[in-house]
């Protein structure tokens, strides 16, 4: 039967990653490339494999390609620190990997978030596909720091089991994240020419929270949604604000070293 690698990324999830690693210690092989946490991550770690690599960070998609780089198995599922395989989608792994259907280079899979006390089943944000199981050799991460994906040479089949997503610890952290998500986003606004006016500003922000809040019917997610479309419309306001102060004043765009609030 072909083996399972398991990679994830880490940087001072001590509250995070037991859960996460609890959920596939199943596997074959965990790779951890942790970037020098400071608290107990390391040593939680240490309870579920030996391969465990320091590297410093440089962004999310670096760090992963180095991790898929030192997978050995025929197999490699790419985790966050705040997520978790759910029971459904480790038995359709699994199952996936005995077929060895030679059609498949690559698997994607639902993402649900909990978020304020519930499962969002709405607001654009499920099932918030994710392409996570990829076979050793086809697949290498990219696209444009912080939002990475996974690209890979063949075809992508579906499974249909849950990774459950913990990335927000509260609304104050939904902020702090934010704050570092945007500093990425306006820089790459910046590095591909893109201009940033007070239109800008207004229309994509608003446009963000009809789509989330009415299209997306994330008034079914309760005050969850509510907030989950207003925390994003704001998201989206302050990438273009950025991008404009950036442009403004002429500034280096900063944020390339700069790790992600945990």
């Amino acid at each position: 039967m072909a083996g399972l690698s398991v990679v994830i990324v880490t940087q001072n999830e001590q509250d995070r990653i037991g859960p996460c690693l609890a959920s596939v210690a199943w596997a074959d092989e965990i790779i951890v490339v942790d970037a020098f946490s400071t608290d107990k991550t390391v040593e939680l770690c240490r309870a579920y494999t030996d391969r465990i690599f320091s590297r410093h960070w440089d962004g999310f998609i670096p760090q992963k390609n180095y991790g898929l780089s030192l997978a050995t198995k025929d197999w490699i599922l790419s985790l966050d620190a705040d997520e978790q395989v759910s029971e459904h989608l480790q038995a359709e792994i699994r199952n996936a990997i005995a077929s060895g259907n030679p059609d498949c280079a690559a698997y994607s899979m639902p993402r649900k978030t909990w978020y304020l006390g519930r499962w969002m089943l709405h607001s654009g944000w499920y099932p918030d596909r994710k392409v996570r199981l990829v076979r050793n050799g086809t697949g290498t991460w990219g696209g444009l720091e912080p939002h990475d994906s996974l690209r890979v040479n063949g075809k992508v089949c579906a499974l249909h089991g849950d990774i459950l997503h913990y990335s927000f610890r509260s609304l104050s952290h939904h902020l702090r994240k934010l704050d570092y998500f945007t500093d990425a986003a306006a820089g790459e606004l910046i590095r591909t020419g893109r201009t940033a006016a007070w239109s800008d500003m207004l229309l994509h922000p608003a446009g963000m929270f009809v789509k989330m809040y009415i299209m997306k019917r994330g008034f079914l997610d309760g005050v969850q949604g509510f907030v989950a479309a207003g925390v994003s419309a704001f998201h989206v306001f302050m990438k273009y604000a950025k991008a404009w102060e950036r442009r403004r004043t002429r500034e280096d765009t900063p944020g390339s070293g700069k790790q992600e609030p945990r």
